[in-house]
């Protein structure tokens, strides 16, 4: 096998000339063993983790680690991450540290976060605790940092090493206004061991002192207090903070205690139109399809669609309501309703929505026809849509044929040749090596390209 780490990354970044993962499996589901071992072997990343992974599960170590070996080789570092979570699983914990630590001399970006948390795992806390002590002003590194400090017994030292990294007086405005380690995220680590400590309104306090109050849609404070019960100083948080996460904590918290109706009044947006904020109207009607209210469901999402006429997630979602509640009919004549009031016409990326609707209430054949009199209705997008209303109803051959029609649908067709049987053919649309995107910043940050 010859083969580079960039290639390796880019290929399996982009899912570009490979069997991507979701295939893998797809493969192994059919019984088609034999192949993903082959292509383990031919610089098929995601083969050979998976081939990987069986053999550990025969408990053939030694035949597992050779598979990635010529992975590891090339120093690419989700193959060496892989290699190191194994071993440490098998408790050849001096193996994976050695391997990561290989890399993290190497100068790799990633490897002094895993090296030092594997070595806080397996008890040399004080050493990871060294090692990134000169890093607290990397956000990424510092709150590794805060975590492996538990174990060293270091809290207050890095409790004393966050609070130095918070200005007098001074708030971000952005998560981009500070160099290094930002006021917030300081904030927030500093809770965090303040929390673990025990001393809870101390981090309760900290967090309310921050700019920005959520991170990936996550909110330190809510889940704080959703974590220690404080279910009503979280409802007066919900109620003042304006982003919806902790709102929509404060509803999960009422719903995994069974307090459903409570659930169902702190999802409402009491008094405030569904328009500026569709997410809750969304998450109010799941919340109440879950807990068998599909007509309830169904009207949140009619008020949203009238409000936001042409949101094609919003129709999505209603859609799949009528599906589920057994009214494709229905269905049909609102999504007709709400196209009437745009014009009449619908451009491919809303009318393929009602597809499975007609396919429920008059048969695949019906709603095939009513896609192929659309004018969009022989583009490669539209083939994709009329394929997977064939394939459900187990018409695989079918779709394979309309697939073929578009180059386009490569990866879609591969995956129904599978299901046929024809993985030789499968594999030779999977990995024609496509251009690869230009280098366009070579600058001392980025090693990739831009996404």
């Amino acid at each position: 096998m010859a083969v580079e780490a960039s290639d390796l990354d880019y290929r399996t970044r982009t899912r570009s000339g490979c069997i991507p993962p979701e295939l893998v499996s797809r493969l192994l589901e059919r019984g088609e063993v034999d192949v993903v071992e082959l292509q383990a072997g031919r610089g098929e990343w995601f083969c050979a983790l998976a081939w990987a992974g069986l053999l550990d599960e025969q408990r053939r170590q030694a035949d597992a680690l050779e598979v990635l070996s010529p992975y590891v080789e090339t120093g690419w570092w989700t193959a060496v991450v892989a290699t190191a979570e194994l071993l440490e699983s098998w408790g050849r914990v001096g193996e994976a540290i050695e391997i990561t630590r290989v890399r993290m001399e190497a100068g790799h970006p990633m490897a002094l976060e895993s090296y030092t948390r594997l070595l806080a795992r397996h008890g040399r806390a004080d050493e990871a605790f060294a090692l990134l002590r000169p890093h607290i002003d990397e956000p990424t590194l510092a709150r590794a940092l805060v975590d492996v400090a538990e174990g060293a017994g270091r809290d207050e030292e890095t409790a004393a090493l966050l609070a130095a990294r918070i200005p007098d007086g001074h708030r971000c405005e952005s998560p981009w206004c500070c160099r290094g380690l930002d006021p917030d995220t300081a904030f927030g680590l500093l809770a965090t061991i303040r929390e673990r400590q025990g001393r809870i309104d101390e981090a309760i306090d900290l967090l309310r002192t921050r700019t920005t109050t959520s991170v990936n849609g996550r909110d330190q404070l809510a889940d704080l207090l959703a974590r220690h019960h404080r279910t009503e100083d979280l409802r007066a948080y919900a109620a003042a903070e304006g982003l919806g996460h902790a709102r929509w904590r404060l509803v999960e918290v009422l719903e995994q205690r069974g307090d459903i109706e409570g659930a169902i009044a702190a999802c409402r947006q009491a008094g405030r139109p569904m328009a500026p904020d569709p997410k809750s109207a969304v998450q109010l009607a799941q919340l109440l399809a879950r807990h068998g209210r599909g007509n309830e469901a169904i009207d949140v999402m009619c008020a949203l669609a009238d409000a936001r006429n042409g949101d094609d997630w919003t129709l999505h979602t209603l859609s799949d309501l009528y599906l589920d509640d057994g009214r494709p009919g229905d269905g049909l004549a609102y999504l007709d309703t709400l196209a009437a009031t745009r014009g009449g016409e619908e451009d491919w990326d809303l009318y393929w929505i009602r597809l499975p609707l007609i396919a429920a209430l008059d048969g695949v054949d019906a709603a095939i026809a009513q896609a192929r009199s659309h004018p969009e209705g022989t583009t490669w997008y539209a083939s994709s849509h009329i394929a997977d209303l064939l394939a459900g109803a187990g018409r695989i051959e079918e779709a394979v044929m309309v697939l073929e029609e578009h180059p386009q649908n490569s990866r879609d067709l591969a995956g129904y040749l599978i299901d046929l049987g024809r993985v030789q053919e499968a594999l030779a649309l999977l990995q024609r090596r496509r251009l690869r995107t230009p280098e366009l910043w070579n600058g001392p940050r980025y090693d990739d390209p831009p996404f």
